[in-house]
């Protein structure tokens, strides 16, 4: 329990209005997308940096448990209070403070949605690449705690790559600021990197700087359907071996498919069992020329129909079918545990043929669909009467059979997700005893009271 003083100091301190303990409002903190929830004792709402070093101020003299949340959009849990305490939401810091067109960059504060900082550097015809699928929800501080990617990280990168500066507040309340707004910097360790991915266990990020990039002024969009999740892997080393580095290059299995069929029958979805999705951009021309020569090496790796897109509208409705497939899997009625594993990608094929062995072995049905181009394949478990102890213990052992063969192929049992409480499990196996001795050393060295987000990896 947090003490009634430390309750009176943060209303002082922040207002009344900041510091919540409704019974709603603590539900509506207590968890993310996934399935694990802990009801806070309290929920804080910052709107400066410097709001945010009072409560950890305060916090920390009380040694109260922070849980830092942005959006709430994760998928393992990574949010959720896990010994209660404090959330301190970061709602209020929601401001775009900055988009430079001479210096290529964007200073934020980090509940900036992520779809909304691209809109507006679309209109100064800026690029910011990172685009994981919930975009038009999820914010910045999000991404940055797990480093985000999404479909465009084939050709542009993660988050972590467009992170050129950080003001971060540490479990103490000290505010510190790394890097800057230079394209360029070595000036000491990597901090930047340290915290991009850290899932708010040695910081509280409260703003960045984001690299920018022009934004082509074209864009194309190629969909396939294939036989066979095998001939449409044959295609995606096609395009590789004619030397093209496509924007964004994603795959769907039949299941995924015929889910988006079921939900969304006007939907344009290829007929095949299996679905290929590239983005191009660049110039016009070039984007007009690659698009054409793309639709003849799909066509002779067995495409069964290709369609193309070449203005936004179009490429638009090609997405949709693709952004679609988490909710067309929900509207089964099944229950989907996503993974989101990675892969080296000369194992794309040894992926699939290990998760329809899975499905025949268990009985479950597994969905497979996501990043082609770099590995990262979503592998959907999919569940019926999850609650039942007996079928949460037989996916629990489908899960237990991926993650060790992921590892064993040098893969990851995360790409962009997080750890957080969904994959906890696994954390032992992921990493050796070495690895995980320096991630506990880092952690005492900033947060030696384990005050942020406990209960985590770390």
């Amino acid at each position: 329990m947090i003490p009634a003083s430390l309750l009176r100091k943060l209303r002082a301190k922040l207002g009344a209005d900041a510091v919540r303990t409704a019974p709603a409002e603590l539900d509506a903190a207590a968890g993310d997308k996934w399935f694990a929830a802990r009801r806070p004792d309290m929920v804080v709402f910052p709107a400066s940096t410097a709001e945010v070093s009072a409560v950890m101020k305060l916090a920390h003299a009380a040694g109260a448990p922070v849980t830092t949340r942005g959006a709430g959009y994760g998928y393992v849990g990574g949010c959720v209070p896990e010994r209660g305490g404090i959330v301190l939401s970061t709602a209020r810091m929601n401001r775009i403070l900055e988009i430079n067109e001479r210096d290529f960059v964007a200073r934020v504060q980090s509940a900036v949605i992520t779809g909304t900082l691209q809109d507006r550097a679309r209109k100064k015809s800026l690029l910011y690449p990172p685009d994981p699928a919930s975009l038009r929800d999820c914010s910045i501080g999000g991404n940055i705690a797990t480093n985000a990617g999404g479909p465009r990280c084939l050709k542009y990168g993660v988050t972590r790559n467009y992170v050129l500066g950080l003001e971060v507040v540490l479990a103490d309340g000290t505010i510190v600021r790394l890097g800057g707004r230079t394209h360029k910097n070595k000036t000491g360790f990597d901090l930047i990197g340290m915290f991009v991915g850290s899932e708010g266990l040695l910081g509280i990020v409260t703003e960045a700087t984001l690299r920018l990039l022009p934004n082509p002024p074209a864009r194309a969009v190629l969909s396939a359907g294939f036989s066979s999740m095998r001939a449409a892997a044959r295609a995606i080393q096609a395009v590789f071996r004619c030397g093209y580095l496509p924007a964004a290059m994603e795959v769907a299995d039949r299941f995924t498919l015929e889910a988006a069929r079921a939900r969304m029958p006007e939907a344009n979805v290829p007929p095949g069992n299996a679905h290929v999705l590239i983005e191009l951009d660049g110039q016009t021309a070039s984007v007009k020329s690659e698009t054409r020569d793309l639709m003849r090496v799909l066509q002779e790796a067995g495409a069964t129909k290709v369609d193309t897109a070449l203005d936004e509208a179009a490429c638009d409705r090609l997405w949709n079918l693709r952004r679609s497939f988490s909710n067309s899997l929900r509207a089964t009625v099944l229950i989907k545990l996503n993974e989101d594993i990675v892969v080296p990608r000369g194992r794309l094929v040894d992926l699939i043929d290990f998760a329809r062995g899975l499905e025949k072995e268990s009985g479950f049905p597994i969905a497979c669909f996501g990043h082609a181009g770099d590995g990262n394949i979503h592998v959907n478990v999919m569940a019926a009467n999850y609650d039942d102890p007996k079928v949460h213990a037989a996916v629990e052992s489908v899960l237990d059979r991926l993650f060790e063969k992921v590892l064993e192929w040098g893969g990851a049992i995360t790409g962009e997700h997080g750890i957080g409480l969904a994959k906890l499990r696994w954390w032992p196996d992921a990493l050796s005893d070495e690895n995980r001795a320096l991630h506990a050393t880092i952690k005492r060295a900033l947060d030696p009271c384990g005050l942020l987000n406990p209960g985590k990896f770390v």
